[in-house]
């Protein structure tokens, strides 16, 4: 679910700072560096924050649940993106939510560690990896839909903005408990 969310950001946030901030090509490359500063940050950061709870004795199905949420809460605000004023305010709330979704990212990438084992985890890594890639090429499809019918950045930076709780939920649904998978011999 949140894969796509990267890949509108990568493909679509040049034109969004074209199109509705008015920046040339020429000048997009400064904030395109802030965000990405930032959403290096949240990687490094957010993957270092489940890792720190699991020291101070929380469950590992604690500590990456809280650190995800942390990470979905960060990018709750680029929901309003399109009404702020300013390029650099609009600059600072996309790099937030590209920081939580690296955050996210990173601390969704050690749950197959957590849930599968060792034989295992490779294959439900190139599966979600595929997954997101087709989510990718279907949000690429969906944006420009969207900006044809509304000429409006709104519907997808709600997307982006609700995703990652959704997927939370998803995650907290399919398991609790963050148990490992029992994998029968065949």
């Amino acid at each position: 679910m949140v894969d796509p969310i990267w890949w509108f950001y990568l493909f679509w946030i040049p034109d969004y700072l074209q199109r509705e901030r008015g920046l040339h090509l020429t000048q997009i490359g400064l904030p395109i560096l802030v965000i990405y500063v930032i959403s290096d940050l949240g990687s490094i950061g957010r993957g270092w924050l489940s890792s720190s709870l699991i020291r101070r004795n929380f469950s590992v199905n604690a500590a990456r649940k809280w650190a995800m949420l942390v990470c979905a809460l960060c990018v709750l605000p680029v929901a309003i993106v399109f009404r702020v004023s300013g390029r650099w305010p609009a600059t600072l709330l996309i790099g937030l939510a590209a920081a939580g979704h690296q955050g996210f990212s990173a601390n969704l990438f050690t749950l197959p560690s957590d849930l599968f084992p060792s034989r295992a985890v490779a294959s439900v890594v190139g599966i979600g990896g595929m997954a997101g890639a087709v989510g990718g090429m279907l949000i690429a499809e969906i944006v420009g839909h969207v900006l044809q019918w509304t000429g409006s950045y709104m519907v997808p930076f709600l997307i982006a903005a609700s995703a990652y709780l959704i997927g939370l939920m998803l995650i907290h649904a399919l398991s609790p408990k963050l148990l490992p998978a029992q994998i029968g011999q065949l």
